[in-house]
């Protein structure tokens, strides 16, 4: 394998496929890239096991092909010194060592046999393939990625659910505390559904802000393709059945607040800090278009109170809610003006954006309340 590339190409492209590698992995061939180089595209290859990103670029000169393993922190800290100009990378079949050649010097980095790489799972003939809106894809997974939870006791909930059904796509998340369901508009016929962990959500939204048609997404009950302009993303999904989440969302809340997002998260995050440290539970008072916000520390005697004015339609209620998963909320949250709907001081609040106009997306995000100790 021989071949000239732009340094500044070369690490983008590995930077982008290297953050599927894992600290702790289980096989050493993982600590590697997999280079393989035919014809004047090279597609670089990182793995994990459960996620697995394929990247290519187009070289500017080849003079021999072939496929090597190169070693990912290497590969990366050397990139990084350099400034934009052309390398020569030349692979050595019979030692397996990587020589990275410029204008004024050469590296030269162990690397090893691309032919234990673990190979691409393929989909089951029955696979379902569909045509995913960039932009939905990307509201969707920002909307919800935050609510995933980190449960070894019930990993299904250490991901996104996303549901397919006729002209509609559902994204929610929730770690038992909070809540998120996100619906957008689609042009989809399948009915079908599948859990995207998180690693390679993160992944996929930083991928997608670089594409610009819609993606071709490919998935069967075990793994799911995102077949994207540069690169191809498979990961392993979630297996299990995900929580009715329509069933802890309150069908009746005859109370309703309309409040600055901004003043109030401020607000929350100022009297916060006189929180229970274990608890961080923030009381709210709401009466006569005013939400009274207190925090208290008995352990310590230090309290905190701050009012938010509101327009308030229903009946005077108390109700705390943990301040982290407040701020978590409103900060995911970007209109001027949020929605609170509540029933009582037991049941959960649903915390809604407030548009002017209609749109073709709608997010709902749920916060199971607190007991207020008085």
């Amino acid at each position: 394998m021989k071949f000239t590339i732009s340094s500044s190409a070369l690490l983008s492209l590995l930077s982008t496929t290297g953050k599927v590698v894992s600290s702790k992995n289980t096989l050493p061939i993982l600590d590697y890239f997999l280079f393989d180089l035919k014809g004047n595209t090279l597609k670089v290859t990182a793995s994990d096991l459960e996620t697995t990103l394929v990247g290519s670029i187009t070289v500017e000169s080849v003079e021999r092909e072939g496929v090597i393993a190169a070693p990912v922190k290497l590969m990366l800290d050397s990139l990084k010194e350099f400034s934009e100009q052309p390398l020569t990378i030349e692979a050595n079949e019979d030692t397996w060592e990587i020589t990275v050649s410029w204008k004024s010097g050469s590296i030269h980095i162990p690397g090893t046999s691309g032919l234990g790489y673990p190979a691409l799972p393929e989909l089951a003939e029955d696979k379902i393939e569909v045509a995913l809106d960039v932009d939905m894809m990307i509201g969707g997974i920002n909307k919800t990625i935050f609510a995933t939870a980190d449960d070894d006791l019930r990993p299904v909930m250490n991901g996104i659910y996303v549901n397919l059904a006729e002209g509609l796509v559902t994204y929610v998340a929730t770690d038992a505390h909070k809540l998120v369901k996100h619906t957008a508009e689609a042009e989809v016929s399948a009915e079908a559904s599948f859990i995207l962990p998180k690693k390679p959500s993160n992944l996929l939204r930083g991928i997608l802000l670089k594409e610009d048609d819609a993606v071709k997404v490919a998935f069967d009950k075990k793994n799911v393709v995102f077949y994207l302009k540069n690169s191809t993303l498979v990961c392993r999904l979630i297996e299990g059945v995900y929580p009715n989440y329509n069933a802890v969302i309150p069908a009746a809340n005859p109370n309703k607040v309309i409040v600055d997002r901004v003043e109030l998260l401020n607000a929350i995050k100022r009297v916060a800090v006189c929180s229970n440290q274990a608890t961080n539970l923030v009381e709210f008072n709401i009466s006569a278009n005013t939400i009274n916000l207190a925090t208290k520390d008995l352990d310590f005697s230090y309290s905190a109170r701050e009012s938010v004015s509101c327009a308030y339609e229903g009946q005077p209620i108390v109700i705390g809610f943990k301040s982290t998963f407040l701020v978590d909320i409103l900060s995911n949250i970007e209109t001027p003006s949020v929605v609170i709907e509540l029933a009582d001081s037991t049941r959960a609040g649903v915390f809604k954006p407030l548009y002017d106009e209609p749109q073709s997306a709608n997010t709902l995000m749920l916060l199971m309340p607190m007991m207020i100790n008085s």
